[in-house]
């Protein structure tokens, strides 16, 4: 008992002794506050914190939603990454889905807690939101930041000595895991030019989520070709440091070229499905000179497809210098496209080309015969890619999707032979086999349709040869008034 009562007294004394420091510390606070100019604030302010920090363990990192005006990118992945990190502790959380996305995001309530253990070390996560007034809070390169009334950071708290660790450790590992589950969660979604914007200040694409359901496993095409793709998309996204080696930019280019209905673009929407990359339609009619064209390829993100369909129709590629243009007749304006092959190459290898990284460019063609040799040299179509017509693996693999996954029946004999000698798209395949849901009477459809598909290829073909020497009758006749046009554009020139 004797024991007791010093130590008892020694506990009443440390007690009132903190008491007595913390009730002079506000004290001190307050009339600093009330009577003192903020420069000499700050100044004591400044020096009371040093001090306890002496004292302290503790490392705080801050990591502020902004650098300067451009996003901090440190702070984005945290973000994704602590929604992983969610667990049966924590009390607050946040839901957010935005429209036409497939996945509910989760993540942390402002000034909510997650800790977090990464090789032995324990780190504790803050999410701070501090209130501050909208007109002093402005980015440019945040469109909604003239809404906000409040600046975001996250606040990281550890062991001092477990300082070195997380700046070359830990924050390197939380940028890869969050570029994983960015990729793994992604909504594919496709691009087009906005021909409002494209002129003003306003962004110069405009998105929708790619709702296509073309896989390769749907696809019908040559399963070789297929495979072969496949092994190209992987070998291209696993090579980044190679074209690093090389001195390359990290791009693909495609070719595919074959006729319409054979699935150019079915290709490129499971190729966009693979990847998870955004697709990206330029419209090359849209523009007007090569600086929008500029403007554009910039504003595309990296891991995307940039796909221009019909190139053989969309720009005067055999004219490489745009010389074919005539002067207007007096009286009429007539302003054409000063998009220009040169400029669009520029674009596919040229420096332009290093402008981003894990992307691919797709060219289509209707008619690769139509297109400048300039842009069939490897570098900028790597891959020329014939999609051809049907084939018998190619219905087989439509005649599973479209008849409930039936892979054997008598009749398929039959087609797989008429097919192997008619012309037919695996559009017009896929047509026949929607007319149904009974498989016999669907795959009859299909034989009567091949059979008259086959008479109409022959017939085509036996008109062929009179068509030829009609065009060529009016090319000659073509060349012949245009060399009397540009006689008259001499003399009156001269």
């Amino acid at each position: 008992m004797s024991s007791t009562e010093p130590k008892m007294a020694m506990a009443k004394t440390v007690l009132s002794t903190v008491g007595s420091i913390a009730a002079t510390a506000m004290v001190a606070r307050s009339v600093a506050r009330d009577y003192l100019p903020p420069e000499i604030q700050d100044y004591f302010f400044f020096h009371i914190r040093n001090l306890f920090n002496r004292f302290s363990t503790q490392l705080t990192i801050v990591i502020d939603e902004f650098d300067g005006i451009l996003n901090n990118e440190i702070y984005d992945a945290t973000q994704v990454y602590l929604s992983s990190k969610i667990s049966p502790n924590t009390r607050r959380l946040k839901l957010s889905k935005p429209e036409k996305e497939n996945n509910i995001n989760v993540s942390m309530d402002r000034n909510e807690e997650i800790l977090d253990k990464y090789n032995g070390a324990l780190f504790k996560w803050i999410w701070v939101c501090q209130k501050v007034q909208s007109k002093d809070f402005y980015n440019p390169h945040d469109m909604n930041s003239t809404f906000r009334s409040e600046l975001r950071s996250f606040q990281l708290s550890c062991h001092r000595k477990h300082q070195e660790m997380a700046i070359n450790t830990y924050f390197p590992y939380i940028l890869k895991e969050a570029k994983a589950r960015k990729q793994e969660d992604k909504t594919v979604k496709i691009f087009t030019v906005d021909t409002k914007n494209v002129y003003g200040h306003g962004p110069s694409w405009t998105s929708i989520v790619l709702d296509h359901p073309a896989t390769f496993d749907t696809l019908a095409m040559d399963s070789e070709m297929k495979e072969m793709v496949l092994k190209d998309l992987e070998r291209f996204v696993k090579r980044r440091e190679y074209y690093r080696t090389v001195g390359k930019a990290w791009k693909r280019g495609y070719l595919l070229y074959g006729p319409p209905g054979t699935g150019k673009s079915s290709l490129i929407a499971a190729m966009a499905n693979y990847l998870k990359f955004d697709i990206y339609d330029l419209e090359l009619t849209d523009l007007r000179r090569n600086s929008e064209l500029r403007q554009l390829l910039v504003g595309t993100a990296n891991r995307s497809i940039l796909v221009v369909e019909d190139i053989d129709c969309t720009v005067e590629l055999q004219d490489r210098l745009a010389h074919k243009a005539r002067a207007p007749q007096p009286g009429f304006y007539q302003e054409e496209s000063k998009v220009t092959l040169s400029g669009l190459l520029n674009f596919t290898d040229g420096l332009w080309s290093s402008c981003g990284d894990e992307r691919i460019i797709i060219f289509t063609t209707n008619h690769k015969e139509k297109l400048d040799p300039a842009m069939l040299r490897p570098g900028r179509m790597d891959l020329h890619i014939h999609m051809s017509y049907c084939t018998p693996c190619g219905f087989k693999l439509l005649a599973a999707n479209y008849l409930g996954g039936i892979k054997k029946h008598e009749l398929f004999e039959e087609i797989e032979e008429l097919i192997r000698t008619t012309e037919v798209t695996p559009a017009e395949v896929a047509e026949q086999l929607l007319k149904g849901d009974e498989p016999d009477a669907t795959l009859r459809g299909l034989i009567d349709f091949l059979h008259v598909k086959r008479k109409e290829n022959e017939e085509a073909k036996a008109r062929k040869p009179v068509e030829t020497e009609s065009v060529d009758e009016d090319k000659e006749t073509d060349d012949k008034d245009k060399e009397t046009d540009e006689k008259v554009e001499n003399e009156v020139a001269n």
